[in-house]
């Protein structure tokens, strides 16, 4: 299985697509997961991104979906605004979801992940069903574009997304792993929670975060390995039960990204299984091993 190690276009905070393509460059990466909103609200023209990476020879991997309205100043204020939950944003969310899927056909993107919202854990839950059924109609907007979904852990745990993703029965949706989400908002061992749904995972996002120390409260995302995350474990893991994805490296804290990120790329090079391509940094650092 060969698979791409890449970043994540808005832990760069690029302002332009020419922006992007030199701060990717100072990473070492070769290829992106891109945030889709600036392409879709007509900030950044597709066709310029598309060829201004090309060029630099940045591939880009999969895509990724903001949602309206969201606000992570609190845990409750994300579980009350994040993903297809919120009544009042949801036909823009939908109409939101069919662009981006428009987008990313255009640009030949396979995979676009977002974050559902919370998923309610008690199957009988009224809101359950309904974030369900919106679910079901973002992934057919996709579906109808020939692009696949992925949604994003975190705001549940593995069993709950395993219940939902078996009764949306939806062929185009399958799992973004993020371990240091699960870490973030105290919903399991991330490296057990990849155990049990390394079957459906279609691309992992490469981040590390210590737990709150008080319940109810945030985590904290850290650099690569200096977290909770066990990262030796959870590369058993992944080559144990094969599982598929590339591996996008996020960060979305600290004040020098670009060198956070470059670390990243030479510490999972220590973990990387065989078959991993383009993972070569300008200092050698990430060569396969």
């Amino acid at each position: 299985m060969t698979r791409q190690v890449g970043v994540c276009s808005w832990s760069l905070r690029p302002e332009s697509p020419s922006d992007l393509v030199e701060l990717v460059r100072a990473t070492g990466a070769s290829c992106v997961q891109l945030a889709l909103g600036p392409l879709c609200e007509g900030r950044w023209e597709a066709g310029e991104t598309s060829r201004r990476l090309a060029d630099a020879g940045i591939a880009i991997r999969s895509g990724m979906m903001a949602t309206r309205g969201e606000d992570y100043s609190t845990l409750e204020t994300i579980r009350r605004t994040g993903g297809v939950r919120p009544d009042g944003h949801w036909p823009a969310n939908l109409a939101a979801a069919a662009a981006h899927a428009r987008v990313a056909a255009a640009l030949g993107v396979g995979l676009v992940t977002f974050h559902a919202g919370f998923l309610p854990h008690e199957p009988r839950d009224p809101l359950r069903q309904v974030m369900l059924d919106r679910v079901r109609e973002v992934a057919a907007a996709f579906s109808r574009e020939g692009v696949g979904v992925g949604l994003e852990t975190g705001q549940e745990t593995a069993a709950t997304l395993l219940e939902v993703l078996d009764e949306l029965g939806a062929a185009n949706v399958g799992v973004n792993f993020d371990p240091a989400n699960m870490i973030l908002y105290g919903m399991g061992d991330p490296t057990a929670a990849l155990q049990q749904l390394s079957a459906r995972v279609v691309q992992i996002h490469i981040k590390d975060a210590r737990a709150a120390r008080r319940a109810g409260a945030w985590g904290e995302e850290t650099r690569f390995g200096e977290g909770e995350v066990d990262w030796r474990e959870f590369f058993r893991v992944v080559r144990e039960r094969n599982v598929a994805g590339d591996w996008m490296i996020e960060r979305e804290g600290g004040d020098d990204r670009v060198s956070d990120i470059r670390e990243a790329l030479s510490g999972v090079a220590l973990f990387a299984a065989d078959g991993v391509a383009s993972f070569a940094t300008d200092d050698g650092a990430g060569e396969r091993r």
